[in-house]
C-alpha cells in the first residue's frame, strides 16, 4: 500500500482495524483513497456548528509576561502561601488552557530541599492578569531541619517492607513533606514490584528521624475499555527510517507502541495489523489511533501542549498477559478481558489510560489518599469519555457515551463503569466519608454536562438537592472540570475539586451564572456540600449612561469624579510613606463583555501598580520607593478599550507625617 507522505519522515498511513477480510478486498489505490475520504467524514462529524477553532499554545512573550507577573504575586502573596526566609521557588512548569489561560506551578524548596506538596500554583489569564486564587497545599510556614536521623540504608529498608514482592528500591532522597498540618523531613524512595496480576510502583515517605512511614504514592493508575475496532480503515502517524516504518509518532514526541518486553514492531511496507481481536499489532494501530486522537483533543478541547502539557506525550505497550492494563508513571500498558477475547485497547479505554497521565500532570504533586485515588480514576473515564466524544464514532463502532467497556466486557459483567447510575455497575451514586472509594465518582460530571433527563440520554439519579438538573454540554462541562484540575493540590480532594471548579466556571463564564450554578448544583446532587470560599455568582444591573466626558482641557476635566463610566476605585484617597504600600480595590460595572486592560497615569517618581484580578474583582497595590517625593498627586485609572470610556481618579497623598 502507498502511504501519504507530508514532510519529512512523517507519514500517514492507512491500516486495517476491523475484520481479516478487508485484507483481500479492493485495491491499494483504492484502500489508499479511502483513508483520506473516511478521515474528511470524521473530521466533519467532529467540527459541529458550536466547535470553536483549536486553541493555540501562548507564544514565547506572553510566557515571559506570564512569569513576570506571577512573580509578582509570589512575594506580594507570600503570607497566605506561607513563604518563610528558608524557602525559594523553581523556574515554573506552565501549562496552557482553555482561552488563553496560562497555570504556572512552581516547585518549592526549603533550606536546599524539594518541598512535597509545597507548590504554588499561579493561574493568568490571556492578559498576563491573575484570575483566581493563588493556591498551594502546604498549610503552615516551614522551619524544618535538613539533618537526618536516619540513614538512608533504614529508610530503604523500611521502604521496601511496604511491598511483599519487590523488583526494585530506589536511592533515598531526602525531602521536605508538607502536606500534614506538622512539616517533616522525609526521606522519598521509589520501590517497585507487586504481582503480575497487581504491579505496584510506589513512592514512599520515610521520616528521616524517627523512620516511620508517612505514607505511599502508587503511581500505576488501572482502568479498562472497550472493543478494539475503529473502522476500517483507519490513519495513524508512524516514523519512516530508511527503507523501514515502525509504529513511532514522529509529530506527537514520546508516543510510540510496543510488545509489554519492549519488542518494536517494524516493517518494510506501511500497513498494520490484520484486524484480528488478538493480534498485538492491531492492538497497536487502535493504541496510536486512540492516543493521537486523545492528543488532538486535548489541544484542540481544552488547549493544551501534550499529555504532560509540556509538548510530549508517553508510550504504550501491549501484550500484558493478564486481565488489566494501567498507567504505571511512564507509559500505558494494555492486556486483555477476561474471557481473552479482545485487546483493551479502545477509545475509551486508551483515552483512560492516558488520561491518568493527564492527571498526574495537572497541578501540584499529589498525595495518596482514598478520596485521590478515587478522583484519579474519575479522571481516567472523564477523559477517555472526551476522547471517545471527539471521535464520535457511528453506533456500529463505539458510539460516544458515558459508559467504560461495554463493548469489551472486561470481566465478564458488562461495562465496568457507569457515568449516569454508578449504581448499576455496583459504585455508589452518592459521596459519603465512608463511602467515596468505592467508586470514581464521575456521576457528577454527566450531572453537569446532562442533566437528569437529558433528550436521547439515560436518566440519573440524584443524592440531594433539586431532582430536575439541565446540563450545560459536554464541551462547557470538559472545560470546567480542566481548569479546575489546573489547581490540584496535596491531597486532592472532592471538597477540593468542587471549589476549584466552580472558580473554574466563574472564570471562563463571567457574563452568566447558568454555568457556575450548574456547577455547584452537580456537586450537590451527588451529596458534596457547599465549600466555604468558593465563588458565589451575582450578575450586577446596568447603570444608567454616563455623561460623555469633556473634552480635554475644559474646567469640566480638571477634576474627575471617582465613578467615570462605570468604573469606581475603592477607597479614592490613600495616605502612604515612602517606602510603604498600600491596596485599593477597582470595580467595573457593568462588567466588559470584551478583553480590556487597567493601566494607571500620573504616577510620581518611585512609585508602582501592580493589578491582580480574581473573576470580575481587581486589586492594585500600590508601592512606593523610599525616595518618593512628598507630595499630593492624581492618580487616573483607566480601562480600555471600553465603551463608553472607563477612567476614574484616586489621591494619592505621599507623607510620613500623622493625621
Amino acid at each position: 500500500m502507498n502511504p501519504r507522505i507530508t514532510s519529512g519522515a512523517t507519514a500517514f498511513v492507512t491500516v486495517v482495524a476491523m475484520g481479516a477480510s478487508a485484507l483481500t478486498g479492493g485495491t491499494e489505490a483504492s484502500a489508499a483513497a479511502a483513508a483520506p475520504a473516511a478521515e474528511a467524514v470524521l473530521a466533519a462529524r467532529q467540527a459541529g456548528p458550536d466547535t470553536p477553532p483549536a486553541f493555540a499554545p501562548p507564544g514565547p512573550e506572553a510566557r515571559r509576561r506570564a512569569v513576570a507577573v506571577a512573580g509578582e504575586a509570589l512575594t506580594t502573596r507570600a503570607p497566605e502561601l506561607r513563604v518563610g526566609p528558608w524557602d525559594a521557588f523553581e523556574r515554573p512548569v506552565i501549562t496552557s488552557g482553555i482561552r488563553g489561560l496560562q497555570y504556572l506551578r512552581y516547585p518549592r524548596t526549603h533550606r536546599g530541599l524539594p518541598v512535597y506538596g509545597g507548590d504554588v500554583i499561579v493561574a493568568l489569564d490571556s492578559g498576563g492578569t491573575v484570575v483566581h486564587s493563588v493556591t498551594t497545599g502546604q498549610r503552615t510556614v516551614l522551619d524544618v531541619g535538613v539533618r537526618a536521623r536516619t540513614s538512608a540504608e533504614t529508610a530503604a529498608t523500611t521502604a521496601r517492607a511496604e511491598l511483599a514482592a519487590v523488583r526494585d528500591v530506589g536511592t533515598p532522597a531526602l525531602v521536605v513533606h508538607a502536606v500534614t498540618e506538622r512539616p517533616r523531613l522525609a526521606w522519598e524512595v521509589a520501590v517497585t514490584g507487586g504481582t503480575d496480576q497487581a504491579p505496584k510502583a510506589l513512592r514512599v515517605f520515610v521520616d528521616a528521624n524517627d523512620g516511620t512511614v508517612l505514607g505511599s504514592h502508587d503511581q500505576i493508575r488501572y482502568g479498562t475499555g472497550n472493543s478494539h475496532f475503529n473502522g476500517n480503515p483507519v490513519t495513524i502517524q508512524t516514523l519512516r527510517s530508511g527503507s523501514s516504518y515502525t509504529l513511532t509518532d514522529p509529530t506527537r514526541p514520546g508516543l510510540r507502541c510496543t510488545t509489554s518486553n519492549g519488542g518494536v514492531f517494524t516493517k518494510a511496507t506501511d500497513t498494520w495489523g490484520n484486524g484480528t481481536a488478538l493480534n498485538l499489532e492491531t492492538a497497536c494501530v487502535d493504541v496510536l489511533f486512540a492516543a493521537q486522537k486523545h492528543w488532538d483533543m486535548l489541544r484542540a478541547w481544552l488547549g493544551r501542549n501534550g499529555v504532560d502539557a509540556a509538548g510530549r506525550t508517553f508510550p504504550a505497550k501491549v501484550g500484558l498477559n493478564q486481565v488489566n492494563s494501567y498507567w504505571d508513571g511512564s507509559s500505558v500498558v494494555f492486556g486483555f478481558n477476561q474471557p481473552h477475547t479482545k485487546q483493551l485497547t479502545s477509545l475509551d479505554m486508551v483515552g483512560h489510560e492516558y488520561g491518568h497521565a493527564v492527571f498526574d500532570h495537572s497541578g501540584a504533586n499529589t498525595w495518596n489518599e482514598p478520596e485521590e485515588e478515587a478522583l484519579a480514576e474519575s479522571a481516567g473515564d472523564i477523559f477517555g469519555t472526551l476522547t471517545e466524544h471527539y471521535v464520535n464514532h457511528p453506533v456500529a463502532l463505539d458510539e460516544p457515551d458515558y459508559l467504560l467497556g461495554e463493548e469489551v466486557n472486561p470481566l465478564g459483567s458488562g461495562p465496568i463503569r457507569n457515568m449516569f447510575n454508578p449504581a448499576l455497575q455496583g459504585e455508589p451514586n452518592c459521596y459519603t466519608r465512608s463511602t467515596f472509594s468505592g467508586g470514581p465518582h464521575n456521576h457528577w460530571f454527566y450531572l453537569l454536562a446532562e442533566g437528569t433527563n437529558p433528550p436521547g440520554r439515560p436518566s440519573s439519579p440524584v443524592c440531594g438537592g433539586p431532582s430536575s438538573l439541565t446540563g450545560i454540554g459536554l464541551r462547557k462541562a470538559a472545560e470546567i472540570y480542566y481548569t479546575g484540575l489546573q489547581s490540584k493540590t496535596a491531597p486532592w480532594s472532592y471538597a477540593k475539586s468542587r471549589r476549584a471548579t466552580v472558580q473554574a466556571a466563574k472564570i471562563l463564564y463571567p457574563k452568566s451564572c447558568v454555568e457556575l450554578d450548574a456547577t455547584k448544583a452537580a456537586w450537590y446532587a451527588i451529596g458534596v456540600p457547599p465549600q466555604a470560599g468558593e465563588p458565589t455568582c451575582t450578575l450586577p444591573t446596568p447603570p444608567p449612561s454616563p455623561a460623555p466626558l469633556s473634552p480635554p482641557g475644559s474646567s469640566a476635566s480638571s477634576a474627575l469624579p471617582n465613578s467615570l463610566g462605570g468604573i469606581t476605585v475603592t477607597p479614592p484617597y490613600v495616605k502612604i510613606p515612602p517606602g510603604g504600600s498600600a491596596t485599593v480595590q477597582i470595580s467595573l460595572t457593568p462588567y466588559p463583555s470584551a478583553p480590556f486592560t487597567l493601566s494607571v497615569s500620573g504616577l510620581p517618581s518611585g512609585v508602582t501598580v501592580n493589578f491582580f484580578t480574581l473573576g470580575q474583582s481587581t486589586t492594585a497595590v500600590i508601592a512606593l520607593s523610599a525616595g518618593t517625593p512628598p507630595g499630593t498627586y492624581i492618580l487616573t485609572f483607566t480601562a480600555s478599550p471600553t465603551d463608553p470610556i472607563r477612567r476614574t481618579s484616586l489621591t494619592l497623598e505621599v507623607s510620613e507625617e500623622d493625621d
